[in-house]
């Protein structure tokens, strides 16, 4: 059985207007790299989309995870489409290339990835989700939610490919090291993790019957390679459904409560995750709120039949209106925590050159 790669790399590399969607003209000279890259064979298919102003490349192909091929043509595909961000002088042109040559792998070079590689099944949907204006961390309440709650997912309790449950591989962002838990029996151990987001993320879900892939998720957090506030991380998710995986509607069904996130304006305050569809992707108010897009595609010998835009149902309406009400009631406390982010999390935003603006105004006091 051949096995096939799913790739799915993104960038903001200018935004419009603002930063708040990617032009029309971006998206075409993206589209045209990949199909020539498809005519040619690297690709078996591809689709070009966007999150607010992060272009999104969801592509499949026979050269398995990391392949320097696949990054080599993101990489190309982003600085042809940071060219044109410059003639049409779009905000923060090239923003997320953190340096000027590719060196075999786009990893640490500012774009973020989530690849997974697996023998497609008899029917494989796939659901691919997209998120702007946050961090990598925001997938951990909706994959917990997925994979190891059962008031979600029915599955865990009532189907027998199902119940054994899954094993998380979380990475911790600062000491750059990993570790895999099992759900349920390490539940307890896994949340205290899952619950600090800012540093710790699930990069992987295994089903821990058969082993197989089940989630991968991009963990790349841009402003610690880059040393300084260039933008949040805006991380992508790739999630297989049905017959043993979760299904369809469980996998969708977190996203119905929106939780809070890290980002949102200058990257430093919390906010909603709003699910949206594409057209609705355009983060606006106070650049945001943090927002969520879900595609839905079945897999055929590699081809990306669809996509489905799932949060364009009217079934989110409702979890959009709860979005904006917690959006009304965060705003309105301003630069006060929780709506800005505590001090610990400000090291990579702007924060910093205010705080050393002020230093040597601070004097001690007697005791």
């Amino acid at each position: 059985m051949m096995k096939i790669t799913v790739s799915v790399i993104k960038a903001d590399i200018g935004g419009f207007v603002g930063h708040s969607s990617v032009h029309p003209r971006l998206l075409e000279t993206a589209d045209a790299k990949l199909e020539q890259a498809k005519l040619e064979g690297m690709l078996i298919d591809y689709h070009v989309t966007h999150v607010g102003d992060d272009l999104n490349l969801i592509m499949t192909h026979k050269l398995g995870v990391d392949a320097e091929e696949i990054h080599q043509l993101a990489w190309d595909t982003f600085l042809a489409c940071t060219e044109e961000a410059k003639k049409l002088k779009l905000y923060g042109a090239g923003q997320d290339l953190l340096s000027d040559a590719f060196s075999g792998n786009i990893k640490g070079m500012g774009p973020g990835f989530a690849e997974m590689e697996f023998e497609e099944r008899t029917s494989e949907p796939l659901l691919v989700f997209m998120a702007d204006k946050t961090e990598p961390g925001a997938w951990n309440y909706p994959l917990y939610k997925m994979f190891a709650d059962p008031f979600n997912t029915a599955g865990l309790v009532i189907d027998p490919k199902m119940h054994e449950g899954f094993i998380f591989e979380v990475h911790d962002l600062q000491e750059n090291s990993r570790v895999q838990l099992g759900a349920p029996e390490e539940l307890y151990d896994l949340l205290v993790f899952l619950g600090a987001p800012s540093r710790y993320a699930v990069k992987y879900v295994y089903h821990k019957q058969s082993g197989e892939i089940a989630a991968a998720s991009s963990t790349q957090k841009l402003n610690m390679l880059a040393g300084r506030y260039v933008g949040k991380d805006d991380p992508v998710l790739i999630v297989r459904a049905q017959n043993g995986m979760p299904a369809v509607g469980e996998v969708l069904e977190p996203f119905s409560n929106p939780h809070l996130v890290s980002g949102w304006m200058r990257g430093s305050h919390v906010g909603p995750l709003i699910p949206v569809s594409v057209n609705q992707s355009a983060p606006t108010r106070f650049d945001g709120p943090p927002r969520v897009v879900g595609l839905g595609f079945q897999l055929s010998s590699g081809e990306l039949v669809g996509p489905q835009d799932f949060f364009a149902d009217v079934a989110f309406e409702k979890a959009r209106q709860k979005a904006l009400d917690i959006a009304d009631y965060l705003r309105q406390l301003g630069p006060f925590e929780p709506h800005r982010l505590p001090l610990s999390d400000m090291e990579y935003t702007t924060m910093p050159q205010v705080m050393n603006k002020l230093k040597g105004r601070f004097t001690k006091i007697d005791k």
